[in-house]
Order: C-alpha cells, then structure tokens, then sequence
C-alpha cells in the first residue's frame, strides 16, 4: 500500500485527487481513510459501509445502556478540533460525533488566543496540537492546509488523522458524507439512491459543499445533476469535467422551477458573500428567482425532497420548514451520526461496532 512517507510533499501536492486516496487510506482498512481530506477518497462501497455503521451507531444510542457502551470505545483518545473559519453546526456536529464515542476534546475557534496571534505559524501550530491529542479535526479559509498537514503529521514522529471539515473553497467532504447519507435514507424505501434528478441551487461557484457531493453522486446509477444559479455564480467548469469524464447527465439552468418541477432532491446554498472581492460584490447580483417558497414546493414531486447545507438566509422560505419534505432539519442530526461512524472507522471500530451483541 502507498504510505505518504514514501513521497515528497511537491509530488504528493501535483497528483490528481483520485491519485492521492491510496497514500491516505488506513492500514488493513479495507480502502477507508486515515485522513479524511476529499471527497474523491469515497467510492459507493465506502459510501455505504460508512452508511451502514452510522444506522448501527444511531440504533445503538437508543438506549442509555447502549449509549453507554458507545462511550467505552474511545475515553483513551483525545481529539482537538482545530476551527479558524466561523462555524457553529460543523463544530457541534462534529463535537457531538466525538462524544458519542468516548473521546475527550479541546478546540481553538478564534487564533486570536492562541499564539498564532503572536506570529506561529498555522503549520507550527497544528504540529504542537498533535503533541497532545490524537486527531485533529480542521475547518479553516486557507485552500490546501489539512492537506499539508496530513503529509507533514504522517512525516512526523507522532502521526495522527486529519479530519478536513472545510478548506477554503475547495472541499467539504464530511459534509458531502451527510449529504449523501441523507439521500440514501431518504430513499431507502423508494427504490433507493438511482434513477434520480438532484439539482443544485444558488452560489455553486464558491459552495463547496455542491463541489464534493457532486463528485460523490457520480458513484451512484443515474444521477442526472442540474445546476441552477445566476450567470455570476454558475457551477464552475472543473466540476463538469469531471461529470463528463464520468459519463454523468447534466444541465446548467437559470430556470428553477422548470428544474423543481423534473428534481427528486433539491440542494438550495445561500450566498457565500464571506468570499467576496471586494466588498458588496454579491449584493449586486440578481437572486430572486433563485429562492425556494410555496411556489416551488407545489411543483416538488410528492416523494421529493429539499435540502440545505445551512445556515440558510431568505433562499428556503420558513413556510416550507414544516413539509415532510423538508429534510435540512434532519440532515442536520444525520451529521452527528455519519461523522460518529467516520471517526469510528478511523480508528479502526467498523466490524467491533458492527458486530457486537447490541
């Protein structure tokens, strides 16, 4: 198996994605990650693997017993949450996942406290957390920094995982992972996750959640993918290469009730305004025929579905939150259990929670 002490940074940094999982995986892991850094690491076996610990961990939880006997399989680990880029329910998720199982946590939300402010280096200071702790979960703005720190740790006297829960504007692949895993349970009993429309809405140039779960329905049977959003903030073409490499239908509209109307699931993102420029750039773009109400939910099939990464602005209006259709709320708490059964595997838990008497 490829180890990443085995290439330099240069080389390991110029490979192609799809390239790099081997360099990432776990020791007898069975393809699963040690790092967790994008989403090209996951193929549909991984995907439903991942999906399939996550119902045990849920089903197990039930019970306080049984909560219980899920804290007894980490209090020995400790992991450090690693957050510069403001966040709430990507830190809590990923915080609750961490407690399901056991493992004690510390975080840094604000380099403003720590000795970032005093000039170390991003780099130095993601080394001197894995003095203590034995994960590292990182959200940061820097494109290319969990990356980085994967090869450096792995290259370091103490290696420890990685857990990218968003760099720059590039990947987010443990949302990804909730994305998907809320498709397959909201389609499980529907002739499941093929043969469907999933059409995206809003800032697709900067959403980095739309970059990884496009790339992560392509492992699944007839995924046609729609990409809805004003000229300014339309899909950008190296994620429609890659659906073309893969032989996957797509369609670039600005039309999203003619796209409702045809769509299985509907992914709304907000405006990512945070990557702006220059100050009040996106608010002179003309967004209002991109926005989710009653209108579009009377055309949304009756087995469709709406999701949202959150937090949301105006672009899902209050009046939709109490459909059954409406799943964002619950994709919200399938977070909790998909990132549970991510750090379970990473620590090599898969087949001992997979198999015990619960």
């Amino acid at each position: 198996m490829a180890k990443l002490t085995e290439i330099g940074w240069k080389e390991f940094e110029a490979l192609p994605l799809e390239a790099k999982r081997p360099y990432l995986e776990r020791p007898g892991g069975e393809g699963m990650p040690y790092h967790t850094l994008f989403a090209q690491q996951f193929d549909r076996p991984l995907l439903e693997r991942l999906a399939a610990l996550a119902n045990r961990i849920r089903f197990i939880s039930k019970s306080r017993e049984g909560a219980l006997f899920l804290k007894s399989f980490l209090p020995h680990k400790r992991a450090m949450l690693y957050f510069t880029q403001p966040s709430s329910r990507t830190f809590l998720s990923h915080l609750a996942a961490c407690q399901i199982l056991g493992l004690t946590t510390g975080s840094v939300r604000d380099t403003a406290i720590s000795s970032e402010f005093k000039g170390e280096s991003k780099e130095d200071s993601i080394r001197t957390f894995s003095s203590y702790f034995d994960m590292i979960i990182m959200r940061t703005p820097e494109k290319g920094l969990a990356e980085k720190m994967a090869w450096e740790l792995s290259n370091s006297d103490r290696p420890v995982p990685i857990l990218n829960a968003g760099s720059g504007k590039d990947q987010h692949p443990t949302q990804a992972l909730l994305d998907i895993y809320t498709l397959l349970r909201s389609f499980e009993t529907k002739g499941g996750l093929r043969n469907r429309t999933v059409t995206f809405c809003g800032d697709l140039l900067r959403g980095r959640t739309v970059r990884s779960l496009s790339y992560l329905l392509t492992n699944f049977e007839n995924i046609r993918q729609m990409f809805v959003a004003p000229k300014e903030l339309q899909v950008p073409e190296d994620v429609l290469a890659i659906l073309r490499e893969k032989n996957v239908s797509y369609d670039v509209s600005n039309d999203l009730r003619e796209a409702v109307s045809t769509s299985d699931a509907v992914y709304m993102t907000r405006i990512q305004d945070e990557w702006d420029s220059a100050k009040g750039e996106s608010a002179k773009i003309d967004t209002s025929r991109f926005k989710f109400g009653a209108e579009e939910l009377a055309l949304l099939k009756p087995d469709g579905i709406i999701m949202h990464p959150l937090p949301r602005r105006d672009e899902i209006a209050t009046c939709c939150d109490h459909d059954p259709r409406a799943m964002y709320w619950r994709q919200m708490r399938n977070g909790m259990w998909i990132r549970s059964a991510l750090i379970a595997t990473t620590f090599g838990l898969e087949n001992e929670i997979l198999n015990c008497g619960y």
